[in-house]
Parts: structure tokens; C-alpha cells; sequence
């Protein structure tokens, strides 16, 4: 998988890391743990045929963010980042994932 380093200015200073169809940017290395984190985001993105995934991460950020009235408990709250943090310490989590795990999270 592709990891691309670029600059602060293009994640923000919130993001280290950003994965859009496979590729990793980055401002720096990523541990273990943030690379599995991206892998799980990459599966999430095939299983949806990219697209899809998109605008439900949209959607669903939106519908978070009504919850909760913060920009960043709302970002931890999508389904697929509760999955992609759940499971990025263990490194064999995509060895038995099942397809659209990420539903399981939905809450």
C-alpha cells in the first residue's frame, strides 16, 4: 500500500494521515498500528467501491456531528473509524475480518 508523505498544510493540523483509495498521506511514519488503521480503511473502501464509502463517511459524519455537537467526538464515532480503532493494535485483523464489519459499529 502506497504511503505518500506530504506537508501539515494538506492533512490540517488535526490529521496525521488520510487514506483515499489506497493511498496513505501522511506527515510522517506510520507505526504498525497506524498502518493497520489505514489497511482496515482501504478494506472498508473496496468492500464499498470507494464512492460508496465516501458518502456514507460523509453522511454519517453529519449525523454524528448533529449528535454530538463536536467535530472531532463526531469524527471517532463513524462506524468506520470506531472499527479501524477497535482493531488496529492487532495486526492480524484483516486476516479474519468479516465483510462490512464496520456495520457493527453502527450504534
Amino acid at each position: 500500500m502506497p504511503v505518500i508523505k506530504v506537508s501539515r498544510i494538506l492533512l490540517g493540523k488535526s490529521f496525521y494521515a488520510i487514506n483515499i483509495c489506497g493511498l496513505i498521506f501522511t506527515r510522517g511514519w506510520l507505526t504498525p498500528a497506524e498502518h493497520n488503521h489505514e489497511r482496515i480503511h482501504t478494506r472498508q473502501q473496496c468492500e464499498m467501491l470507494f464512492v460508496f464509502f465516501f458518502v456514507w463517511y460523509l453522511l454519517e459524519w453529519i449525523v454524528r456531528l448533529l449528535q454530538y455537537h463536536d467535530l472531532i467526538r463526531a469524527y471517532r464515532n463513524i462506524s468506520f473509524e470506531r472499527e479501524a480503532y477497535q482493531h488496529q493494535y492487532d495486526l492480524t485483523y484483516l486476516e479474519h475480518r468479516h465483510l462490512f464489519a464496520w456495520r457493527r459499529h453502527l450504534k
